[in-house]
């Protein structure tokens, strides 16, 4: 329902009569007027890396510098890359990465980047924030936190400083961050729903949410001060998996710098801030288990001294929206034992198919707000390839989304039954770049889905007919077909397929912007070395016996 109301809003702000950038961004001026010649201030580029290939982390970056270069104000930043990683071989290979990215930087006259690896991964992520901030805040005004996969145009970081440096009472700038080209068919599928969908649910988002924005914990601009004061995580009392360590530490800073008496605000227009999606569904729904684990210890501060009234809202939100998942897969089963035990009677079959139509059509009105203010805006249809392939790619993506829909239910359903086990993630690398997922590992990450959509198919159509299995059909045939389809969005056929015959484009496709031209072609070998020697750090823990965290979430 809140997805609904946001895209309404947002549709109301972008095609009425007023003017959002007066009413919802006035402190982040547009036009090319509004490139600043100077900053006074300093901040620190943070990137984070924890067990993954950092050959693209690296390329990205050298992206994002060159960027900044070219903007003539790159003597106001300086890059730290904050290791977590644990497994010694890809420790050599960042050490040997950072050699070449710093050799770069320094040539061209920028500030020495610094390299720091910790030894012990304490609070995961928000711990190695902390322990950054502890040791180098007090020397930059400002932080930029970035994830491995992140990409940023260098005006636009400067565009973001120079507002803080005008808006002394903004604590966190959040920009609206969106998908880069991508190469795997399935990040290509969801983020083409994302992209549209994303315009019209932030800008209504954040008209409401004003001051008390959130923030996404990568790709935003913060006060390092005010964080510093207000932002600092408590250790929860008992055990993990919801003890300990906050894991989703985001969505509580933001809550925490409100309560310090700084605004959160989110920029809700494009502004070549980038992401790069998961390659398979397999990724996409470990990281939302990831998400799910952080977001249930969040129950703690439902009532925290202090918060403003939106600030717990969203702070129940973020629980709710993993609990919807068991309600619907419960009232499915009890739905499917009554029609087992007692017989279906067709007028329910009928309300339960329209209860799903409408609770999906609900869930995906941000995406359906997205498609009418596409549309609606001249010339915007070509940006994504064309009126015929918008549409038939939007009809595909909406499929794909009501096929996925019982598939991560069930994912998030099992999870949090698991957590009341003990059950709990594990804090490691993620693979951000690599295709294709085998039968063997499609089978066992989708058994269970599997087993569950065949059952229900078996049952209902055994006490039921065809009739009554061809209204479940929706439900049930996206856990029948979580196998398979987990496979073929993963394949690089499908991929090169859908790229060959335009669908699922983005706007970036048809006007690649420059910071990204240079990564997306295959900028990324350059950072590859086999063998290569160990690199001259600025500040460096020794790579021996690195510890290994037994669960968290980056």
């Amino acid at each position: 329902m809140l997805g609904f109301w946001n895209a309404v809003i947002g549709l109301v702000l972008l095609h009425g009569f007023g003017n959002p950038a007066r009413s919802v961004y006035a402190f982040y001026p547009e036009g090319s007027e509004a490139q600043p010649k100077r900053l006074e201030s300093m901040t620190a580029l943070t990137v984070f890396l924890r067990n993954e290939d950092p050959a693209p982390a690296y390329a990205r970056l050298d992206a994002i510098w060159k960027s900044l270069r070219s903007t003539g104000l790159d003597r106001h930043f300086r890059l730290f890359v904050l290791s977590d990683t644990s497994d010694a071989q890809i420790a050599r290979a960042e050490d040997d990465g950072f050699e070449r990215l710093a050799a770069m930087i320094e040539d061209g006259g920028g500030n020495p980047p610094v390299y720091r690896r910790r030894l012990v991964n304490t609070g995961f992520k928000a711990g190695n924030i902390e322990e950054f901030l502890q040791e180098y805040g007090q020397d930059y005004d400002f932080f930029l936190p970035l994830d491995s996969d992140s990409v940023m145009a260098g005006d636009v970081i400067v565009r973001l400083v120079a507002a803080l440096e005008r808006h002394p009472e903004i604590g966190i700038l959040q920009t609206l961050v969106v998908g880069m080209p991508a190469e795997s068919g399935f990040a290509r599928l969801f983020q083409f729903g994302m992209r549209h969908g994303m315009r019209s649910f932030t800008m209504g988002s954040a008209w409401w949410n004003a001051d008390c924005g959130p923030y996404w914990g990568h790709n935003a601009l913060i006060r390092t001060g005010a964080f510093l004061a207000h932002c600092r995580l408590p250790v929860l009392p008992g055990k993990p998996p919801l003890g300990g360590h906050i894991l989703s530490h985001d969505q509580l800073e933001a809550a925490f710098m409100r309560r310090g008496g700084y605004e959160v605000r989110v920029l809700p227009i494009e502004s070549r801030s980038y992401e790069a999606n998961p390659p398979t569904l397999i990724e996409f729904a470990r990281r939302d288990l990831r998400w799910c684990q952080g977001n249930m210890q969040y129950w703690r501060f439902l009532f925290a001294p202090g918060l403003k009234a939106i600030s717990r809202f969203q702070v129940l939100q973020a629980i709710l929206m993993y609990m919807a998942p068991p309600a619907w897969i419960a009232m499915t089963f009890a739905a499917t034992w009554k029609g087992v035990s007692s017989g279906f009677v067709a007028a329910d079959i009928e309300l339960g198919f329209w209860l799903f139509v409408t609770i999906f059509l609900m869930s995906i009105s941000p995406k359906i707000a997205g498609v009418i203010d596409v549309v609606l805006t001249p010339g915007k249809m070509r940006g994504y390839g064309g009126a015929g392939r918008f549409l038939a790619s939007t009809f595909v993506e909406i499929v794909a989304s009501m096929l996925m829909a019982p598939i991560i239910a069930v994912y998030v359903s099992l999870f949090l039954i698991g957590l009341l086990f003990g059950r709990s993630v594990t804090w490691s690398g993620q693979n951000r770049d690599q295709l294709g997922v085998s039968l063997p590992t499609a089978a066992k990450a989708m058994a269970v889905q599997t087993v569950i959509g065949v059952a229900l198919a078996v049952a209902i159509y055994h006490r039921g007919g065809l009739t009554t299995a061809l209204w479940a059909l929706p439900f049930v045939g996206g856990l029948c077909l979580a196998i398979p389809f987990t496979i073929v969005t993963a394949s690089t056929a499908f991929g090169r397929i859908s790229t060959r015959l335009g669908l699922f484009a983005i706007p970036e496709e048809s006007r690649m912007p420059r910071v990204l031209s240079a990564f997306i072609s295959d900028e990324s070998r350059r950072w590859r070395r086999p063998g290569g020697r160990q690199a001259v750090v600025l500040h460096k823990a020794e790579t021996a016996d690195l510890p290994k965290e037994a669960a968290g979430a980056p």
